[in-house]
């Protein structure tokens, strides 16, 4: 069974929480968006999304900026000088997904630490910490990903936020957070968003992820920092001139839809706990934190790319994140029922690739 949305038939697409389309209300406010040039700072529905952004995360200033790459790629250049040495969580999406950026733009060496369920301990990475000498680069900056995408959506308790950056800051290192979804940590927490993100010297989130509007990301921080990640955007390629037109969908995202996440959290439970049935499937239901499920399906003996066809033959959309483990990701245009349709077409998949299980239908 296949939705519809504007007259066409749609598939339940749980790739992940970018697919979403603009709210009507999104749609109204980019159509009657005051605009100006924001290369010249001239911009005044940019200029107030910054301003919204950076008081709502409790920081300075804020830059508005095409992408969430881009927006940590950009912090990490403002921390950083050539040849230094970043820490970084071992799966973390800076590591991953940016195409080496950190080395690319800053000349920096990623120096990953393992975790458990993506959470970094203050511990672990005191013992990666390098100090300069003439044999080896020096540490400047921690970088931290809350919630962690690859871990399942994972949330960082606030005392070991709190622990690294106390340490941090007590040998001199800056500490970053890649936040894309932090308001789904707070949703998930209770903890607002300006504490959760208290000690750290910059944050960057996403808007057009569990917000759900359509472009961009904002970049947080001290006034100084912010002023330069400004040239950076620049050097990038990300100056957008009349970029009111998104900034606008991005301050209904902000005002309209944090307090709803706690839905995208109930129907990724709602996912994972139809997966648990399923015993040809591995998941581990306690990293279900947020609204992101991973899975693995190495029983099955199928590739990933195997089974997101047969998902997609029964009006699914769910993408691979390694050759085994498959990616569900719960958003505001997906619904409980569209998650109920959702598990019976992996039930069937799952039986499609060994017959002798039992649809969950049956």
């Amino acid at each position: 069974m296949l939705r519809r949305y504007d007259g066409a038939v749609m598939p339940v697409d749980l790739r992940s929480d970018t697919v979403t389309r603009p709210t009507a209300a999104m749609r109204a406010a980019m159509a009657d968006a005051e605009v100006g040039d924001d290369v010249y700072g001239e911009d005044p529905t940019v200029n107030r999304l910054e301003q919204c952004a950076a008081a709502i995360i409790g920081k300075e200033a804020a830059l508005f900026v095409p992408s969430g790459t881009m927006g940590n790629t950009i912090a990490i250049k403002m921390h950083t000088n050539h040849g230094e040495e970043v820490l970084c969580e071992a799966h973390s999406h800076m590591m991953d997904w940016e195409l080496s950026m950190m080395a690319w733009f800053s000349g920096c060496l990623a120096r990953t630490v393992a975790s458990e369920a993506g959470i970094l301990r203050w511990p672990n990475i005191e013992q990666a910490i390098r100090k300069g000498s003439p044999h080896c680069a020096s540490t400047t900056l921690i970088a931290i990903e809350n919630t962690h995408n690859m871990a399942g959506g994972t949330v960082y308790p606030l005392e070991t936020i709190d622990q690294i950056c106390d340490g941090a800051h007590e040998r001199g290192l800056k500490v970053h957070m890649d936040g894309a979804r932090v308001f789904n940590a707070s949703a998930a927490s209770g903890v607002p968003v300006d504490r959760i993100a208290r000690n750290v010297d910059s944050v960057m989130f996403c808007l057009s992820k569990g917000l759900g509007a359509p472009v961009g990301s904002l970049l947080a921080g001290t006034r100084q920092d912010i002023d330069q990640a400004r040239l950076y955007r620049k050097r990038l390629g990300g100056g957008m001139r009349q970029a009111g037109i998104l900034a606008a969908a991005g301050l209904v995202a902000l005002a309209d839809v944090p307090e709803r996440l706690v839905s995208d959290h109930a129907n990724a439970r709602l996912l994972v706990e139809g997966l648990a049935d399923l015993p040809q499937l591995s998941v581990d239901s306690s990293r279900v934190q947020t609204n992101i499920v991973i899975f693995g399906i190495e029983k099955l003996g199928c590739s990933t790319n195997e089974f997101s066809g047969e998902l997609k033959r029964r009006g699914v959309l769910a993408n691979g994140v390694s050759s085994t483990h498959m990616r569900l990701v719960t958003h505001r245009d997906v619904t409980r029922a569209d998650c109920e349709q959702a598990i019976e077409a992996i039930s069937e998949a799952v039986y499609r690739f060994q017959p002798q299980a039992v649809p969950s239908e049956q």
